[in-house]
């Protein structure tokens, strides 16, 4: 038995509530673990002062078994009594047979004697204010990112002298084409109709850049998108209309032209907002990257000086104005920004007001790697999973990346966190910051579909960032920010598009088990390119999701049913190249 691979400890996603009365309790072990059986109950079943003497616990099987690459994942749910949890487990490899306890390995005889020695895993008190709690409205929700200047020019009277004509073409860093809020405003009923009930914008507070990252003033809408009736008329709408709306927070950074910078520019120590900033030596002239330490900044961008987060001032003063976000615009969440840099300290606090002003707002950090520390309850409610976009892109992109090593990277992606934070994590495939997908798969439009499937049939909340439901094209930005081709969209040129994600939006609105974090992986082929998947609900509905990325014309039996998925043609998936099947009917 190979020790070294076992681990579990009594926190993080290893030992944690899911309500007050359910705990998941999980174990990670090498593939030479076979079975494992958990034994565990209440610490004082036996008295205040029998400490370990007698105790054994109540055996329950581990029979959920996740498969990662390297590594099984075992989990088991269990409801103590009394909220309290006792507990060790019992690993078997074969024939061999022990007891992991917190302290060490031990045979099962020693278990048997009264008053065992090692020390017990142990969850003390499943207290109510410990348990991860996220917005339920998110698990049901379908957002769609816009990022405004392109997204629609609903109002000519605000374009700038710089504006161009709108086009789908390639577009450069300092273009302008005069998309607004109004637009936005004006295309809700198109986002209605698709089936979104969740709209996050990209910054849209005063800025000079087209992508308004680098804040001049957080509480002045820009001019260019609108005003705060635009916003507060913006949000009321897609209220109505049952659309959720999120704003981006950008608090790691703010803007070379903000008048707290200028002021920290002009007057070095003497300014009272110098300890704002991370100013390491004063003067400095203007410069276009920070290499040289005199202040820190976002990346090297001296154009985007990075806030003092851990000063009390400036934690304050965010929150005042996320504060005044939600009572002037009844915002329904903030997406944070670089929210990996933001310290924990302003995180905390920023959560504990918010929650307490809007118990339900969807609080979203944008990390791209593993971000357990921002995910304690107190934070963050989710992060933005670029794991799964990592792992989508890994299958539909590389040839020898196979089926079983999805199966690895999903299942690693999924029990990174908590589950009810799983649930509400965004999901999403292509951004403003990414290249789009029809750039990865070369203008595959069916390779889009099924990636857009995987996205609809997993769990989380799924993202579709503007223009991807018509296979939109673009580079790395800024070629993925091109203008949304309206003209295209309104002459019909794009309707069978627009229907089939209409028809997967609805599917995942009315099919439950698409919501569900369990995946079963089914592989009754030796075509490593073909995904084949199983989704369940609580009711006894089952469905398989079949995916065809290879070569090769695949057929199924399933129930007496020939299902047929067809193949790449000349490099191109068959718009049939994928499968959407209920065991009992047909359900796409």
């Amino acid at each position: 038995m190979n020790f070294a691979s076992v681990y579990h400890r009594s926190d993080e996603n290893y030992c944690y509530p899911l309500d007050e009365n359910r705990l998941l309790i999980a174990i990670k072990t090498g593939y030479d673990i076979d079975r494992i059986v958990l034994y565990y109950g209440d610490p004082f079943s036996k008295g205040i002062a029998g400490g370990n003497e007698n105790w054994t616990g109540m055996p329950i099987e581990m029979d959920k078994c996740i498969h990662l690459k390297y590594h099984k994942l075992w989990q088991v749910i269990v409801t103590p009594e009394f909220k309290r949890c006792k507990y060790y487990f019992e690993l078997h490899s074969g024939e061999e047979v022990m007891c992991m306890m917190e302290d060490d390995f031990y045979l099962p005889s020693h278990m048997e004697h009264t008053g065992a020695t090692g020390q017990f895993f142990m969850f003390p008190w499943m207290n109510e204010s410990d348990i991860v709690r996220v917005p339920e409205w998110v698990k049901d929700t379908v957002w769609y990112q816009i990022f405004p200047e392109r997204f629609c020019n609903g109002n000519p009277n605000r374009n700038k002298s710089n504006v161009k004509p709108w086009k789908s073409e390639p577009v450069r860093w300092d273009d302008w084409y005069g998309g607004d809020l109004e637009g936005v405003t004006m295309k809700l009923s198109y986002l209605k109709d698709l089936g979104i009930t969740g709209l996050y914008l990209n910054p849209i507070f005063l800025a000079g850049s087209n992508h308004k990252y680098e804040t001049t003033d957080y509480e002045v809408v820009d001019p260019g998108f609108g005003d705060d009736e635009v916003v507060k008329n913006l949000v009321a709408t897609a209220h109505d209309m049952g659309i959720r709306v999120m704003l981006d927070g950008v608090f790691n950074h703010c803007g070379y032209m903000n008048p707290k910078w200028k002021d920290v520019v002009d007057n070095g120590p003497k300014s009272r907002y110098y300890d704002w900033f991370y100013v390491n030596s004063w003067p400095f002239d203007k410069r276009r990257d920070t290499r040289d330490g005199k202040f820190y900044s976002f990346a090297f961008a001296a154009y985007m000086p990075k806030l003092n987060t851990n000063n009390k001032e400036v934690v304050e003063y965010l929150t005042s104005v996320c504060n005044s976000w939600i009572d002037k615009y009844d915002i329904d969440g903030i997406r944070f920004d670089v929210g990996n840099e933001v310290s924990h300290t302003f995180l905390k606090h920023l959560n504990k007001e918010l929650k307490a002003k809007k118990s339900d707002i969807y609080l979203m950090g944008e990390l791209w790697h593993d971000s357990e520390s921002w995910l304690k309850g107190d934070e963050y409610d989710a992060v933005m999973n670029y794991p799964l976009v990592n792992s989508v892109t890994a299958f539909w992109i590389k040839h020898n990346f196979t089926n079983t090593e999805f199966e690895y990277a999903l299942n690693r992606c999924y029990n990174l966190y908590r589950r009810q934070q799983m649930e509400v994590a965004f999901n999403l495939f292509d951004s403003h910051d990414t290249d789009r997908i029809m750039h990865r798969v070369n203008g595959n439009i069916d390779a889009l579909y099924q990636q857009m499937i995987l996205l609809f049939t997993v769990a989380g909340s799924p993202c579709i960032y503007y223009g991807t439901e018509i296979g939109m094209e673009g580079g790395f930005d800024p070629d993925c920010r091109r203008c949304m081709p309206w003209e295209d969209i309104d002459s019909g040129k794009y309707n069978d598009r627009i229907d089939f994600m209409k028809r997967l939006i609805k599917l995942r609105k009315t099919i439950p088990a698409f919501k569900e974090i369990d995946i079963e992986y089914i592989y009754d082929t030796d075509n490593n390119k073909i995904l084949h998947y199983v989704k369940k609900d609580n009711c006894g509905h089952k469905y398989h999701i079949i995916l065809n990325c290879s070569s090769e014309a695949i057929q199924y039996n399933i129930n007496g049913e020939i299902i047929i998925s067809n193949k790449y043609e000349n490099g191109l998936i068959l718009q049939n190249g994928a499968v959407i099947y209920e065991e009992n009917e047909y359900s796409n």
